[in-house]
C-alpha cells in the first residue's frame, strides 16, 4: 500500500511538474507573441510616411495624366472651333459681299 501511495505522489509531483511547465511554456509564448505583435506594429507605423509618400506621388502622377489629357482635349477643341470660326467668318464675308452686290445692281 505504501509503494502505491509513494508511486500515486510521484506521479502527482510530476503532473504538477508538467503543468507548471506547460504554464511557464504557455506564459513566454504569449510575451513572445507580445513581443513580435509590437515589433510588427512598430515596423508598420514606421511604413507609414512611405506609404503616404507612395500614394501621394500615385495621386500627383494621376492628376497629372489627367491635366494633360484634359489640355490635350482643349487644345483639340479650340483647333476645332478656331477652324469653324474661320468658316463662317469666310461664308458670312461671301454673304456680306453677296448682299453688297445685290444693293449695287439694285440701285444701278
Amino acid at each position: 500500500m505504501e509503494n502505491t501511495l509513494n508511486r500515486l505522489l510521484a506521479a502527482e509531483t510530476q503532473a504538477e511538474s508538467l503543468v507548471a511547465a506547460a504554464v511557464r511554456e504557455r506564459e513566454q509564448l504569449i510575451q513572445q507573441t507580445l513581443t513580435e505583435t509590437q515589433h510588427q506594429e512598430q515596423q508598420f507605423v514606421a511604413k507609414i510616411p512611405d506609404l503616404q509618400a507612395s500614394f501621394l506621388q500615385k495621386a500627383e502622377a494621376h492628376a497629372q495624366q489627367s491635366i494633360s489629357e484634359l489640355t490635350k482635349r482643349y487644345a483639340e477643341r479650340k483647333a476645332a472651333l478656331q477652324e469653324l470660326a474661320q468658316d463662317n467668318q469666310q461664308q458670312a464675308l461671301n454673304a456680306a459681299i453677296a448682299v453688297l452686290f445685290a444693293l449695287g445692281k439694285e440701285g444701278a
